[in-house]
């Protein structure tokens, strides 16, 4: 059940009110309330899609994760930035590619059909900062739909085009099976494969399911198959590729690669060589959109280390990969690596939406600001909570206890039950609009952090403001294994599955010096 009809009680908050009538440029909100209020902000403002900017991805991660607990899941993006260093030769996730590629179709790049923008985008600055490649094919999925006409050999190859790997079994994202009138795919932006079932040339069926058992879960009406690299070798991109074979002859051998139409990993790394224009995310708002800086002064600062950081790599690479000489000075002209970000002057020249700051807290006087407190200490004493909570319900507060699960609704009424508040708990079925209403509600919403505003009499307690869990955030990139002893048992001349390349021989190890 999402939290839908409390951000228009925003309604009652003067700060609010200010900053959408008068069109303030800078509000004040405790970093409790930041989801919320910028919640409502979507809820009671005409200005869409909102444009979120924050300055690292658990700002984001978390932002995104509550705010779509008050507006919907359908309704709110995360964009996150690729989890790859600048010129690392590793492609970022798929999943993050998903994520990413699902975003600019929905924004309108790709087939140049009319989609449904999110409401509301939630970005770290990284990865708005970072330069948008030739992507309008990769933006542009491969939809299947149940009872549609589908050539299966030209849908595996449109998939394979897009970066999908075959495979005898789909187990993870970016692969494909096929097995006579079957074809099994692992998007990259789903957690669940989805399996097509032809009766000839017809989808007779199209359901998601289990990658580890195999069985069919739900049913589909369509499925929308992105791409699995955000860098394709289209046409425009081969020709780029011949052309550097000869200007930047220290690459010579990637280069080839794309111009002959390669897939392979580590060819988003390339992406700074091969885009023609300097193009950003917020480069693709409508003028009818905004955005919204959470805490610019921590943006401004996130931005300068990770351009200096990119500086530094794109010197000592520069070296290494032999396109300047050891000891010369990038200023003669040799060897100066184009950049995959932009300054943050850039972000926002070039974007028509109004800008909004978000701060902590107002700089004077004349800024706006929304009251609100976090729960404290008051919420690890269930006495005291409970009495706390009581007071605030005869005040007309509009108290909503968020949990995890329903399981966990049912456990947190009852630790309430206990301390003598009988408190019901809504479920899906339930009228959003008793949300609004004054008096106590459990439901199964899961967000970060609750809060309390007087002026708008609304209060939010979340799961983890009473047990002390934190809902773990982005899944650290899997680390690779320790390399001892690992070929101990393999001779030259045995063969061996490579991880990106199929089935190889091993020739042995060679031992090299690097830098």
């Amino acid at each position: 059940m999402s939290l839908w009809s409390l951000p228009p009680l925003l309604r009652a908050e003067p700060a609010m009110l200010e900053m959408l009538s008068a069109g303030a440029s800078a509000v004040a909100v405790p970093e409790v309330a930041t989801a919320f209020a910028l919640s409502g902000l979507c809820r009671l403002g005409e200005r869409r899609p909102i444009l979120v900017v924050t300055p690292t991805m658990a700002d984001a991660d978390r932002l995104a994760h509550d705010t779509a607990a008050f507006l919907g899941p359908e309704s709110v993006e995360l964009f996150p930035p690729w989890d790859t260093l600048p010129f690392e030769r590793v492609s970022p996730e798929t999943a993050t590619i998903g994520q990413r590629l699902r975003l600019l179709w929905r924004m309108g790049l790709g087939d140049g059909k009319p989609k449904e923008s999110p409401e509301m985008v939630v970005a770290p600055v990284r990865a708005l900062l970072q330069r948008l490649g030739p992507v309008e094919q990769a933006a542009t999925p491969v939809v299947v739909r149940r009872g549609a006409v589908v050539d299966r050999q030209a849908l595996v190859e449109s998939l394979v085009a897009l970066g999908y790997r075959r495979e005898y079994q789909v187990e993870h994202r970016g692969e494909l099976a096929v097995r006579g009138g079957i074809v099994d795919v692992f998007p990259s932006d789903s957690d669940l494969p989805v399996r097509i079932d032809l009766w000839g040339d017809e989808v007779d069926r199209l359901t998601d399911f289990d990658p580890g058992d195999q069985r069919s879960r739900h049913e589909l009406d369509t499925v929308d198959l992105h791409a699995c690299h955000e860098l394709l070798p289209t046409e425009a991109v081969r020709h780029r590729a011949g052309q550097l074979v000869d200007d930047e002859p220290w690459g010579a051998a990637q280069w080839e690669r794309l111009a002959e139409g390669q897939l392979f990993d580590g060819m988003e790394s390339w992406t700074p060589w091969l885009a023609d224009e300097e193009r950003v995310l917020p480069d693709l708002l409508p003028a009818h959109a905004r955005v919204v800086l959470v805490d610019p002064r921590r943006s401004r600062d996130r931005a300068a280390e990770l351009l200096d950081e990119e500086h530094a790599l794109a010197d000592t690479l520069a070296v290494t990969w032999g396109a300047r000489p050891p000891g010369s000075d990038p200023e003669d002209g040799g060897g100066v690596f184009p950049r995959l970000h932009v300054a943050y002057e850039r972000l926002l020249e070039r974007c028509p939406a109004p800008v909004l700051s978000m701060v902590p807290s107002a700089p004077g006087p004349a800024t706006p600001a929304v009251s609100a407190q976090g729960w404290g200490p008051v919420a690890g004493d269930r006495s005291r909570l409970a009495s706390h909570l009581s007071e605030l319900a005869r005040g007309g507060y509009s108290v909503v206890v968020g949990a995890e699960g329903a399981g966990s609704a049912a456990q947190l009424a009852a630790v309430l039950a206990e301390e003598g508040l009988s408190v019901p708990v809504l479920d899906s079925g339930g009228r959003e609009d008793d949300l609004a209403r004054p008096g106590i509600r459990v439901v199964v919403a899961a967000i970060d952090k609750g809060f309390v505003l007087p002026a708008a009499k609304v209060a939010v307690l979340a799961e983890a403001d009473l047990t002390g869990r934190r809902r773990p955030h982005r899944v650290a990139r899997a680390r690779a294994r320790a390399t001892d002893g690992f070929f101990d048992d393999l001779a030259p001349g045995d063969y061996v599955v490579h991880r990106h390349h199929g089935v190889a021989r091993f020739a042995g190890m060679v031992t090299r010096t690097v830098n």
